[in-house]
């Protein structure tokens, strides 16, 4: 056949450590139908500040593959919670094959048309806290890119009719594909008149949706005749694909013909008719109204006039008992986003009867609906049993509901089908499922009636069950509990819902308390971070004391606003917050940067100097305001305004050792006392701030350094300002006397005020 071959990529994107599935990056691609191979490309590059990151560690990149919805993961091995269906997926871990650059390629043959998703992240970190800036970070990206060949004009096979075909030496295989409408209960594939070669060397495969493998549905036409491969419970409005293959090392043209007859479960006997119109044209719902109800047929389409095809009337026998039953549609009733409720007619409450099974459907519109959980819930009434042993079963399946025996209906599985069961009774009246992340299309609820016998479950009779039954959509499980948030993510055009744990908790519904802080430690955790803001109880004294009204004001401001922060801040339930979130924040980092700017431009003494200092106060706030409102966590936040006032408290330090010709501070108990044990402590402090800080020892790390940021105040905060003071002139003697010139008092007060130092003699 003919091969198209479409190219897909996806931007770059930086990899973040997994912590929770919100931390994850997910790319979503679409493969095409008739597809044969699908190749990623996967490239993985490192950076650092903006260049190739040669010197960054090789971290190993895990990456999930899933069609139909993106991947249920759990790389932390945590627990999931109660009555939570886990779909599988395919996992790869690419390792460096450069100091730079890796690519890995992941190759899947026949892969399933529709949705794909991509989930890729690096492994799970310290959680150390980083100042934003400080340092150029080793950043991890991820390119994925499609590569897909589909093969066009594949012959179509219609129901009812025989295709003639010669396969010639040159070739070794033809394909086919034949679509399977609503409420078809058996596939037959049949091949026909095999010619060209002894025992008809062919091999006979159907896999439905795409191309069969290898370890498809396969049968030996040698070995059996007719040649007949059958497909019961096929998946509904889907195509289904038939391979013809022959046997290695035959010589010569092969000739057969290949027949296709779906069996309508309203009418078993019977093959669909071939040309009965579809329910679609005469718009009908895709239900039954009885349990004799009629499955209309979908007409086929136009003939391709290259080949032959006429129709051969096949008797199609089927299993005994084989029929449907009535198919009850739900109303889709969307209440947000990832909030959907499906109700049912004359519901909630439904009837099990005991000689046939109750079917349900929910539709799951594609893409729009896989990023939430689907959640089912039963809950028998236990009144309507009259007295009698009975257990409801119900059947979870997708694309075709399992009511085609008793076996089927308490396992829920076939050789080619795999559901969710629930069972409600007497003892367990209420079953609860919940598949986060589920694949789009029709989920099918089959509800059956058994009674327990001595010899296993038996159809119940003159007892008719009645079940309360709940579906909807949810963007979360249980909304993540008290110890989670439920966010709702973005991917391009596709959304999708995560919880996001904390206080220690995981799990994909935050539920597994194995690394959870207990409530002792949240309370510990908090006092802490709230207490220790009582150490700008002395700054705040000594301030009043010296007569710095302002910084003082700046201090309890601080203290206030982070105390209560830390309060809000916490990720437990010990939780207490005055004002919303963003407010206490603002005013926290705000409090914190003005009582550096207020505590370096009062060392710098600028009041002798600049007769209106206090303009600096003003302007450092609205500075430090818009600075904050920009970007609340970067580094020139803390860093620009303090090397500003240091710079002017340098400034005036500078030009008063340049005046008075000696060194500012003129003491050196002053620096030996206050300004070197202080500027030690605030190192201390950011030090501990920038490199020791992680999210474990958040709690005491964070409280000593508010311990450590207070005492420097203290320590770097300048006594009073002693104002100067002149002597009076002296007594004038006769003929010749002298004037005392006192000039004024050292402005750090370690000068005794009563003593007057000699500036000069005037003569008078």
């Amino acid at each position: 056949g003919l091969f198209v071959t479409d190219y897909f990529t996806r931007t770059p994107r930086k990899l973040s450590p997994f912590r929770s599935f919100a931390s994850i990056e997910l790319f979503h691609f679409h493969i095409p139908e008739d597809t044969v191979i699908a190749v990623w490309n996967l490239i993985t590059f490192k950076e650092q500040g903006g260049t190739f990151g040669d010197q960054c560690p090789d971290r190993s990149i895990t990456v999930y593959f899933r069609s139909g919805a993106p991947s249920v993961i759990n790389p932390l091995h945590t627990h999931f919670p109660r009555d939570t269906a886990v779909p599988g997926s395919f996992a790869l871990t690419l390792t460096w094959t450069l100091p730079n650059r890796t690519t890995g390629v992941f190759n899947v043959t026949s892969p399933l048309p529709g949705d794909w998703f991509l989930a890729a992240h690096l492994p799970k970190d310290e959680g150390k806290i980083s100042v934003k800036g400080l340092y150029e970070e080793c950043q991890y990206l991820f390119q994925p890119q499609l590569i897909v060949q589909r093969l066009v004009n594949i012959a179509v096979l219609y129901p009812g009719h025989v295709t003639e075909q010669s396969m010639a030496p040159h070739n070794r295989s033809c394909l086919y594909k034949v679509f399977v409408p609503s409420y078809t209960s058996r596939v037959l594939v049949e091949v026909l008149r095999c010619r060209g070669a002894e025992g008809c060397p062919l091999w006979l495969r159907v896999r439905a949706k795409a191309p069969p493998l290898h370890n498809s549905t396969t049968l030996d036409c040698r070995e059996h005749s007719p040649c007949q491969l059958a497909q019961d419970l096929p998946f509904w409005q889907h195509w289904y694909y038939v391979l013809v293959e022959k046997h290695p090392g035959v010589p010569g043209t092969i000739s057969f013909q290949v027949t296709v007859q779906l069996t309508d479960c309203s009418r078993p006997s019977l093959a669909r008719p071939p040309f009965l119109p579809s329910s679609a044209s005469m718009n009908m719902p895709h239900s039954f109204g009885s349990a004799g109800g009629l499955a209309l047929g979908d007409s086929p389409p136009p003939t391709n006039p290259n080949s032959t095809k006429h129709s051969v009337p096949i008797p199609v026998g089927s299993p005994a008992g084989e029929h449907c039953w009535p198919v009850r549609p739900t109303l889709r009733n969307e209440l947000d986003t990832f909030s959907v409720h499906f109700y049912i007619f004359f519901g909630p409450n439904v009837s099990v009867p005991p000689d046939r099974p109750a079917v349900f459907v929910i539709n799951l519109l594609p893409v729009l609906d896989s990023g939430g959980v689907l959640n089912l819930e039963l809950r028998l009434n236990v009144s309507s049993l009259c007295g009698e042993n009975v257990t409801v079963f119900g059947c979870l399946n997708h694309e075709v509901p399992l009511t085609s025996g008793d076996n089927a209906s308490v396992t829920c599985e076939t050789e080619s089908l795999a559901g969710f069961l629930l069972s409600v009774n007497a003892t367990a009246s209420l079953s609860r499922l919940r598949i986060p992340y589920p694949q789009t299309g029709s989920w099918y609820l089959s509800l059956r009636s058994l009674c327990a016998t001595e010899h296993g479950f038996e159809p119940c009779t003159n007892v008719t069950a009645e079940v309360y039954l709940r579906a909807y959509l949810s963007p979360c499980i249980n909304d993540c509990g008290i110890y989670g948030q439920c966010k709702l993510l973005r991917t391009n055009n596709y959304l999708y819902a995560a919880c996001e744990c904390k206080a220690g908790w995981n799990g994909w519904g935050c539920t597994d308390n194995a690394e959870a802080f207990s409530y002792g430690f949240q309370l510990l955790s908090t006092l802490l971070l709230c207490l220790s803001n009582v150490m700008f109880v002395p700054p705040v004294a000594i301030a009043v004391r010296s007569h710095y009204l302002m910084e003082a004001a700046v201090y309890i401001f601080t203290m206030f606003f982070s105390t209560f922060y830390h309060a809000c801040d916490q990720p437990g339930i010990v939780v207490f917050c005055i004002m919303e979130y963003d407010v206490l924040q603002f005013c926290d980092f705000l409090g914190s940067l003005m009582s550096v700017w207020v505590t370096v431009i009062a060392m710098a003494r600028l009041q002798p100097v600049v007769k209106q200092a206090s303009v600096l106060y003003l302007l450092g706030a609205m500075l430090l305001s818009m600075a904050l409102q920009m970007d609340r966590h970067g580094l020139w936040n803390l860093l620009g305004p303090s090397l500003f006032a240091l710079g002017i408290m340098a400034v005036a330090w500078t030009a008063r050792t340049i005046r008075r010709r000696h060194c500012y501070p003129p003491t050196w108990k002053r620096w030996a006392f206050y300004l070197c044990p202080g500027a030690l402590i605030a190192a201390a402090a950011v030090l501990l701030y920038a490199f020791v800080e992680t999210e474990e020892n958040y709690f005491y790390i964070h409280s000593i350094w508010h311990l450590l940021i207070a005492g420097s105040v203290g320590f770097l905060l300048p006594p009073r300002a002693k104002t100067s003071r002149r002597l009076g002139p002296l007594p004038r003697r006769k003929g010749c006397g002298y004037q005392l010139c006192v000039n004024e008092q050292e402005e750090l007060g370690l000068v005794d005020p009563a003593v007057a130092s000699i500036n000069s003699i005037c003569t008078s």
